[in-house]
């Protein structure tokens, strides 16, 4: 799916959209027809959409009308070459970055509301065993938490439906769904498998980990593949000798890939900056209870 829809917080009207991001409408008196919801898809228009047209869709506008949508973003060089279907349109051309603008404006930038942990790394089954062993931990702390992974997404004890890999649209309806359900923290499984390029604009990330082994790509080339934002200084976390020595303590030392997930979880919540005597009694916890 590819849409901003469930959760919505925002309404605009295409007057406000097109001062904001410099676009055209036509016809010119349509300034005050509100939209309440985004689709780069057919299948996802619902009333009320604004369909994001793609240079090769100019031909599915009709069905997008007939669909409920109430006006059509419209690429400049489809001016004056797009069927008559009877809605409003705005011509002009947005990159990734304002489409993301966009996107987190009308889901109420859900990101900002809750603490956004993303696992990458170079084998994607370390990474989603990473970003299980995390939310479990998380969890353990007390935290509603939401997963994000092709292997299966949830928000809190919610299913989420979901089409990978998630593109800018999908990934910013998903966390406004996150944070209507009450969801305090959110993981992400950073991989090609549940992420298009560029799928996080306008995410903002609190704590980004992998493990000390993992060979893939370094913080700057994550944050050009994937277009996240972070406020402040964002590192790569990975495991240390503290982690590591309070996940020996933990019901995971007797696997040496659990040890290696729960040790990677510690240290991003340390980074987070959950206290160590929190971290310390989750864990005496979790080995009363085995």
């Amino acid at each position: 799916m590819s849409a901003v829809s469930e959760s919505i917080t925002q309404r605009m009207t295409l007057g406000l959209l097109a001062r904001r991001y410099g676009l055209e409408i036509d016809p010119p008196f349509a300034v005050n027809v509100t939209i309440t919801s985004l689709s780069d898809t057919i299948d996802t228009v619902i009333p009320g959409s604004l369909f994001i047209c793609g240079a090769a869709q100019g031909a599915d506008l009709p069905r997008a009308a007939q669909s409920g949508a109430y006006a059509a973003l419209v690429p400049s060089a489809l001016k004056g070459q797009c069927p008559d279907a009877g809605i409003p349109l705005l011509y002009g051309d947005l990159d990734d970055r304002m489409m993301g603008t966009l996107a987190a404006g009308f889901a109420g930038s859900p990101s900002s509301t809750m603490a956004v942990f993303v696992v990458a790394g170079d084998d994607e089954d370390v990474i989603d065993a990473d970003a299980h062993h995390l939310a479990d931990f998380l969890h353990m702390l007390g935290n509603p938490v939401a997963l994000v992974s092709a292997s299966g997404s949830t928000s809190m004890t919610r299913t989420l439906n979901l089409s990978y890999p998630l593109g800018i649209l999908d990934m910013q309806r998903v966390l406004a769904v996150c944070a209507e359900d009450g969801v305090a923290a959110v993981i992400i499984a950073m991989n090609p498998s549940t992420l298009k390029p560029h799928a996080l604009e306008s995410v903002n990330v609190d704590v980004l980990g992998a493990q000390r082994s993992a060979s893939g790509p370094d913080l700057a080339e994550l944050r050009d593949r994937y277009a996240f934002v972070a406020d402040g200084d964002l590192a790569l976390t990975r495991p240390t000798r503290e982690s590591d020595d309070l996940a020996a303590d933990s019901p995971a030392a007797s696997s040496m890939s659990r040890l290696r997930h729960m040790s990677l979880a510690i240290a991003m919540v340390l980074a987070a900056g959950v206290r160590r005597n929190n971290v310390r009694s989750a864990l005496r916890v979790a080995s009363n209870l085995t």
